[in-house]
Formats: structure tokens, sequence, C-alpha cells
């Protein structure tokens, strides 16, 4: 049961982070200079986002939960495993971020979903 948990948060709590960083980075913008000055700009505005924090919280979670994991876990199969990350992350964008999908891109989730469902598959 604690592998269960420990993958459910990897996946979903990491996800969510990449989510809320990217959903924080879309409000402060494209970053258009290269600069030392530009970048400090950029960081600048992108700290005082909420949805950074909560990204970074979130991923923070996420990591140490592939710690955790690791602990007892082949990497083997933990990496693939948590590749089902791409598919929460796909839905995360479509329905948090509003984000376009095109059918090449669900075709790639459900190659996804096969490919993780094989190494669950092989590891019994």
């Amino acid at each position: 049961m604690l592998e269960f948990i420990l993958f459910l948060l990897i996946m979903v709590s990491g996800t969510a982070g990449e989510l809320c960083v990217a959903r924080a980075m879309k409000r402060v913008g494209e970053v258009t200079r290269f600069t030392p000055g530009g970048i400090a700009r950029a960081f600048g505005q992108a700290v005082r986002v909420g949805w950074l924090w909560l990204g970074v919280l979130l991923m923070a979670v996420g990591f140490f939960s592939l710690l955790g994991v690791l602990s007892f876990e082949n990497v083997s199969f933990v990496v693939p495993v948590t590749a089902f990350s791409y598919v929460l992350g796909t839905l995360g964008g479509k329905l948090f971020l509003g984000e376009k999908v095109t059918a090449q891109r669900w075709a790639g989730v459900m190659l996804v979903i096969v490919g993780v469902a094989l190494v669950i598959i092989g590891k019994h």
C-alpha cells in the first residue's frame, strides 16, 4: 500500500507542481531579453506569483516521494511507471491551462499508457 501511495504522490504532486509553475510563468509572460537584467526582472516577477510557490512545494513532495520509493524499488521499474505523469500532464494542460491537445498528442498519451501497463504487468 505504501508503494501505491508513493507512486501516486510522485505522479500527482509532481505533475500538479509542474502545472502550477506553468500557470505562474504564463502570468509572468515570455522572457524575451536573456540579459542578466531581463532574467532578473522575470525572476522578480515570478517569485511574486503564488502559483510558483505552490508548484515548488508540490514538486518537492513529488521528489521526496520518489526518493522514498527508490529506497525499496528498482529504478528500472520506478522510472517507466512514473511516466504515467505524462498522461496526467496532458490532461492537466488541457483542463487546467486550457491548452489545445492534438490527436497526435493523444495517440502519444495512449502509447505511454500501454507502455506503463506493460511494465506493471511484467513485474508480476
